[in-house]
């Protein structure tokens, strides 16, 4: 068991609430909104929008089409769709996915999807940087000090449960370069207030998808990085983050089906933090 994170002092929490989102240039807002509706996309994609905000959220990490971007395991490639079209000929994105020798069926298979996807679309994703990151592939997500940017999205759970979070943070604070960008969004669980008395595990809380916001921004900060915002543009008040099946009753996985699908439906997708981080240094 672990103890319970230190909630964040008034004064840390004035800071980061109050700064403000990134203003984009022309380049990267026309980039941006043509990435966003981009025939690349489908149109069950295009709707998870309300939930996701990826241009708000692209925004507030500060994002440029010019930049070096690192996406870690980006299964599905849902903001990969956005990525590699924004980029494309003025950046460059990475994308760190599992790899083959993962030793998990679930895994492997959507790696090799992922790769098809790109094989698919050569005007929309030849550009990419598709490499492994994880266990059974390499510890490094590029040259130091190589990136801008790295993001991830809802993947700190998993990161937890396979003990590779330090890892991870270690990957990501030598690939930035000095004054470089980890913006991260994550299924965010309930606060301390809201667990009542005991300590909270960890491992068990990531088990349901859900991770502490207090903890998780602990660990990043410990691995060097700079708490610069957070956001509530992911945030759903609705969620009561209490499911049977964690995170994944909730659309859009919905895995306990017809069951009370009307109720998890109203509810919409979880509430999630949304931190952005930075390398120290000009």
């Amino acid at each position: 068991m672990l103890p319970r994170p230190l909630i964040l002092t008034a004064a840390m929490l004035l800071t980061t609430l109050a700064t403000p989102l990134e203003a984009m240039d022309v380049e990267t807002t026309q980039a941006l909104g043509a990435a966003l509706d981009g025939n690349q996309r489908s149109a069950e994609n295009k709707a998870r929008d309300v939930y996701r905000h990826p241009q708000a959220t692209l925004a507030f990490f500060g994002f440029e089409a010019h930049m070096t971007v690192v996406e870690l395991w980006p299964g599905g490639g849902w903001y990969t769709e956005i990525l590699a079209p924004a980029l494309r000929g003025s950046g460059k994105l990475v994308a760190a996915h599992y790899g083959e020798n993962t030793g998990s069926d679930y895994r492997t298979r959507s790696y090799l999807g992922f790769v098809e996807k790109l094989a698919a679309r050569p005007e929309i994703y030849d550009q990419v940087k598709l490499m492994a990151w994880g266990k059974g592939a390499g510890n490094a997500l590029g040259q130091d000090s190589s990136a801008d940017m790295v993001v991830t999205f809802r993947n700190m759970h998993s990161l937890i449960r396979g003990d590779q979070l330090d890892a991870f943070l270690d990957a990501a604070f030598r690939v930035l370069k000095p004054g470089g960008v980890l913006g991260l969004v994550q299924h965010r669980g309930q606060t301390l207030s809201d667990r009542g008395p005991g300590d909270i595990n960890i491992a068990e809380e990531a088990g349901s998808g859900y991770v502490p916001q207090g903890y998780l921004i602990d660990k990043v900060t410990t691995a060097g990085f700079v708490l610069d915002g957070q956001s509530e543009i992911n945030a759903n008040p609705r969620d009561t983050k209490d499911y049977p099946e964690g995170v994944w009753t909730l659309p859009p996985s919905l895995r306990l089906g017809e069951t009370e699908q009307t109720k998890y439906l109203a509810i919409g997708e979880s509430d999630r933090m949304t931190l952005r981080f930075v390398k120290p240094g000009s």
